[in-house]
């Protein structure tokens, strides 16, 4: 596992995955062999760790990578299978346009985050992108004379999480463009004082506590993008390729809010 972070790690895109998960797996396997890694000890490292299913597919699935990483590397003779939870339920919680104006004026009273949150919450439901991509944007990707957003990391390694590159929706560029006025032009779009903002779950739980909205994380903003442009009948293919996913995932998550959804069946009557 220590090999898979130093050496797989800085070519990842989110390679503090590998960090948060190496210490319970490293706690819980200290001492074992490859041997030891079988269906049976991965459920009960599910009952030590007494997470989420999400939570342990994510860790069981760092090890698998680890396991996969030293064969690749000739280190052991054969990999070995990882037993992992089933996948949860995929959540449908998305906002309303009334929730959404509620959480942009909760976020604009924070003394702290008046600035940096309402823009990341108007670039999430506007561009439905995921909050690292949010995150990491840098105004060199952003052209605002050819409104366009590059969402591809500089130097980073493509995945198969690719961003793409998406036109700036017409309602976000006036907020681009006063942003980009208080900002430094290599710098990061959504930051505090000149410095980059790593994080933003604890501010974005504030808004929706004073917003009175439950159940919603960063990442229910992709969740509205998404359901949204379903909602406004577009085109699933083109729906698609701005959100960065495949059509067969948005139409298996977000298909049947699309007003064509099961429209053969129903004129079949």
């Amino acid at each position: 596992m220590i090999d898979y972070a130093e050496e797989a790690g800085p070519a990842m895109a989110s390679p503090e995955r590998i960090g948060y998960a190496l210490p319970p797996l490293a706690e819980f396997w200290a001492g074992k062999a490859l041997s030891d890694v079988r269906p049976e000890t991965c459920r009960a490292y599910g009952r030590w760790r007494a997470k989420s299913d999400g939570t342990i597919r994510r860790e069981l699935g760092i090890l698998r990578a680890a396991i996969n990483h030293a064969f690749v590397e000739g280190r052991i003779t054969r990999p070995v299978p990882v037993k992992l939870p089933p996948s949860p339920p995929s959540r449908e919680r998305w906002l309303t346009r009334h929730e959404a104006a509620r959480l942009l004026n909760a976020a604009r009273t924070s003394a702290k985050a008046s600035l940096h949150l309402p823009l990341f919450i108007l670039i999430g439901i506007y561009c439905g992108k995921r909050k690292e991509a949010i995150l990491s944007l840098r105004w060199s990707q952003v052209d605002l004379e050819s409104e366009i957003i590059d969402w591809e990391k500089p130097g980073a390694r493509i995945t198969k999480k690719r961003r793409g590159r998406n036109p700036i929706p017409r309602r976000l560029l006036p907020h681009l463009r006063r942003a980009r006025q208080r900002s430094c032009v290599t710098g990061f779009v959504i930051q505090f004082n000149g410095h980059p903002v790593k994080e933003i779950k604890k501010g974005f739980a504030a808004a929706c506590e004073r917003a009175g909205i439950e159940g919603a994380s960063p990442h229910v903003l992709r969740h509205t993008c998404a359901t949204w442009l379903m909602e406004k009948g577009i085109d699933p293919w083109e729906a698609a390729g701005f959100l960065g996913m495949t059509v067969e995932m948005l139409q298996k998550t977000y298909g049947h809010h699309h007003p064509a959804h099961q429209a053969a069946a129903e004129n079949a009557f």
